[in-house]
Parts: structure tokens; sequence; C-alpha cells
């Protein structure tokens, strides 16, 4: 997966003075578990672990996707953070927030949750090298403020603390996780309703249901995750019924599979075509209006994507559910000038399988309305240093419009701010940087929303980059699984709703 890390440099202003988060009463459900409480799940993963199923890494995230590590944060379908280890919280101060910890909560070691231990993995996380991601130009400290709350202090007002404290990778472990040396080791030291028990290295992980879960009781006895990179065989695991749940089918194996058993889920990726608008023909706003005019993107969706992806309206696509609602048309487009046959270069990279094939198509449609295209296609890690160095007329890219809090407004600050360290486009248009500004201001909520809808209109209307689809992943479940989750964001999978139903097998 394609990922970069940026500094926001521009300034953020001051969220609410005391901005305060919505708490719920989580009391312990006490009736009796299912009766087939004592059925196990098994995952066919896309990839294994890459740094032991440290917290402090990306296997974060397979974690969260097995419930196993919490956060003290969770975001909703908005994006907008809601009460998890933490019950609420307020802004205390242009730097400082305070969270309230949840009561009753106890380690998967028997040990229970206390400020300390908050303080603990979150201090952790600020000095891991490197840090995580959603870390990447914060600067944090976090104390305890009595037994039950933690302050949480940054160098400059930040709107979006309490978004940063949902990623996975700012998890809280037991204090027994955290080595001397650094290393962090998540096995029993956990809060989710599932108990990491066993790590087979690359090869498997083995979690039970946590009888102590604070939330809650678990509707089955456990979860085996298998490490399968192959597609192929992750379909036919699926297909044999050797796995219950199954991450990322390709699109090649759908057709072999019952399609009651495949679920499409909207991913916050965009298949997007840059445009160079500081040298070469495509500085020509006309130019880049005529490519705007040219693209179908029916038929790449329906060509390449087998009609599993849909088309773009925006940069922002269904995975950002919201989006949609706040997004009207954009007036004053520049008006597209004939091409002539002028020459451009088209590129991208082989990484990942579909985007050459995208390639073939948008020359074949760019020759059609006039333009004069030469292919450059290489391995990613040969290429992205030209393309940010805008050797190239256009490129394409499959590009996350989340990062790992949940909001686009850094990736939109990346890609399209004067600034930007992914600025492919070279763009530098002072009503951009302005809108991404405004939007970066803005608290969590309506006003941040509508925001980011704007300047993602403004950068729309310079046609420096154009958005074509929006992918989708493709999950498996077989038939005797009920409530596992279909996330966008890919933080969760199973869960404790997650169930067998065993009236369902043959």
């Amino acid at each position: 997966m394609l990922r970069h890390t940026l500094r926001l440099s521009f300034p953020v202003a001051l969220a609410a003075p005391f901005l305060l988060a919505g708490c719920f009463d989580n009391q312990r459900d006490d009736t009796s578990a299912s009766p087939d409480a004592d059925e196990r799940i098994s995952v066919a993963m896309l990839q294994p672990p890459r740094s032991g199923l440290s917290p402090l890494s990306d296997d974060a995230f397979k974690l969260s996707r097995w419930s196993n590590a919490e956060t003290l944060v969770r975001l909703d379908t908005n994006s907008d953070p809601q009460p998890f280890l933490a019950t609420r919280w307020e802004q205390v101060d242009d730097q400082t927030w305070r969270f309230m910890i949840r009561d009753g909560v106890v380690f998967h070691d028997g040990t229970e949750l206390t400020a300390n231990d908050v303080v603990n993995s979150l201090t952790a996380a600020t000095q891991a090298a490197p840090k995580p991601r959603i870390l990447d130009g914060v600067n944090m400290t976090i104390e305890a403020d009595g037994d039950n709350a933690v302050l949480v202090r940054t160098e400059e007002a930040d709107p979006l603390i309490a978004n940063r404290l949902s990623s996975p990778q700012l998890a809280i472990l037991a204090a027994s996780a955290y080595g001397d040396d650094g290393r962090v080791n998540p096995i029993k030291a956990g809060t989710g309703p599932f108990v990491l028990k066993e790590i087979n290295g690359t090869t498997s992980a083995t979690l039970d249901r946590f009888d102590g879960y604070w939330g809650e009781p678990t509707a089955i006895a456990g979860i085996d995750a298998d490490y399968v990179s192959d597609g192929t065989a992750r379909a036919a695991a699926l297909r044999t019924g050797t796995a219950d749940v199954v991450e990322a089918i390709p699109v090649s194996q759908v057709a072999l599979l019952d399609q009651a058993l495949v679920h499409e889920v909207p991913m916050p990726r965009t298949n997007t075509l840059y445009l160079n608008t500081q040298s070469g023909p495509m500085a020509d706003p006309g130019l880049r209006a005529a490519a705007r005019e040219a693209i179908d993107r029916s038929s790449i969706v329906k060509t390449v994507y087998e009609g599993r992806a849909d088309i773009a309206e925006g940069l922002l696509g269904p995975a950002l559910a919201w989006a949609s609602d706040y997004r009207t048309s954009i007036d004053d487009r520049t008006a597209p000038t004939a091409p002539e046959g002028v020459e451009i270069t088209l590129a991208t990279f082989t990484d990942r399988a579909e985007l050459p094939e995208v390639a073939v198509l948008l020359e074949q449609q760019l020759t059609q309305a006039g333009f004069k295209v030469t292919q450059e296609v290489r391995e990613y890690a040969h290429i992205e240093s030209d393309a940010l160095a805008g050797e190239f007329d256009a490129f394409i890219l499959s590009r996350a419009t989340v990062l790992d809090s949940g909001d686009p407004v850094a990736y939109m600050y990346s890609d399209f701010a004067c600034e930007g360290s992914f600025n492919i486009a070279q763009l530098c248009d002072p009503a951009v940087d302005e809108a991404l500004a405004n939007a970066s201001q803005q608290p969590t909520g309506e006003a941040r929303r509508q925001a980011i809808i704007d300047a993602e209109a403004a950068i729309l209307r310079t046609d420096a980059a154009i958005p074509m689809l929006h992918e989708r992943v493709i999950q498996g479940e077989s038939a005797r699984v009920s409530n596992a989750e279909r996330d966008p964001r890919e933080r969760m999978l199973i869960t404790e709703k997650t169930a067998i139903d065993t009236d369902s097998e043959s």
C-alpha cells in the first residue's frame, strides 16, 4: 500500500475552548452467551506481520481487526471521534486536552487499566523510532491527571487530537507488554474481547475469547488467523470452507465464487490522473480541461475493474459517506482548448497491476481527443522521484485519501498545497491554499466536513487532478458467518458481535 507521511505546516486554529465528546453507559450485558459460543472463526489475512505484531507498526491494524487491542477513541461512519477506552474529553486550553479513562477495564494479563497505563502506552508511541504515522509532525506529551484521567499536550493547537488517538498504532496495552529493549509484545496485553494467545511468526496467530471484557459478551470462542498472501489461495479457502472470512479477494477470482459470499467494501482510495500545472503542455489550463473532458470513467471501471469500482464524482468517494451530502456542482470551470496533436508523457507504475491497464485506456481516450501520448511505466521505487520532480505531464496514481486520523485534510495538503510534500501536480494556487488552511482550522464535525468539500472544489477547479474512480476491496464471508465488519478504514473485521450460525452448515 502506498503511504506517505507529511507535516501540516500551515497554522491550525483553536477548536471550541471546551469541546466535549459524548459519553455513554457501557454496562456489561450479563445475558448468557449464544448457543454457538464454543465455535471459532477462521480468517485468511492478506499480509503477514512485519514487526511481530507490534502495535507501533502497521501490524497494529491486525490487532485492531481482531478486536484485540483498543484505543482511547474510535471513529464513527463520519470519522467523528466517539468514546472507547476514554469515556469523554475536553479541550482545556490551546494545546491541552483532558481524557477521562473508563472504569472497570481489565487487561488480558489481569491488571486493571489506569491513567498510568495510558501514559505509558502513548509515551512509548511518541518515543518510537520511527514514530507511528499519525504522530508525524506532532510533538505530544502525556501525563496522568489523577487515577482516571490523562492530559495530552501538543506544541501547537490541533483540533484532530481525539481523531489521532483513534489510530490502532496508539492502542493502550498493559505495562507487561513493554520491554526494556523497546520491543512491544502484545500477547495477553490488550483490553479487547479477544486475547492474543499465540503468534506463529509469519504463518498464523491464535486468539481466544476474553471473559473479562468490559463490553458486550463475545459471541464466539476465538479467532484462528492465517496469513495467505496468494490471492488465488485466499479465494480457494473461501470456496472450500477452509476460511470463514477472507480479506481482499482478487477481482479475477470473484466469478469462481458463490456471489452470496462476496461483499464489496468501498475504500478511501481514489484512482486519479495528476496533471503537471507548472511546466510542459499541461501548464495550460485549457489543455488540462481538455484532458478532463476526454476521460471516459465508465469504460475504465467496466474494462479494468470489471465494474467493481465507483465512478468518481470528486476526490473523496463513498468510503467517506458524508462527502456526497456536502458536494455541489463546480461553477466557472475552464473551457477546453483543442490539443491539436500536442505531445504529452503519461506515466504510472507497475506495483498495482491495474494501473498500467488504466494507462492503456487513457492513452486511447486522450489520443482520440487530439493529444499525442507517450507512456512511461516503471516500478514505483524507480519512478516516484521523477514524478515528484515534475518530469511527467500526466501521472496515474491510486491514492489513499484519508490517513490514520480518518480525516482527508492531510492528504489534500500533501498533494495540492504549495508546500505539499507529495505535490505531483506541482500545484501552487492561493485559493487552494486558503481553502486548505480554513479546513485545517475547523474542529471535527459539520463545519470541518463542509470546509473539506470546499477545499475539494477549489482543487478540482484547477484541473490539477482528475479523479477517475474509487476503489473497492472484496471481502469474502462464509454463509455461516454473521456480523463480520465491512470497514472501509480496515480497522475492524471480527468483533464481539461476529457470530457463527451452525444451523447454516451442511
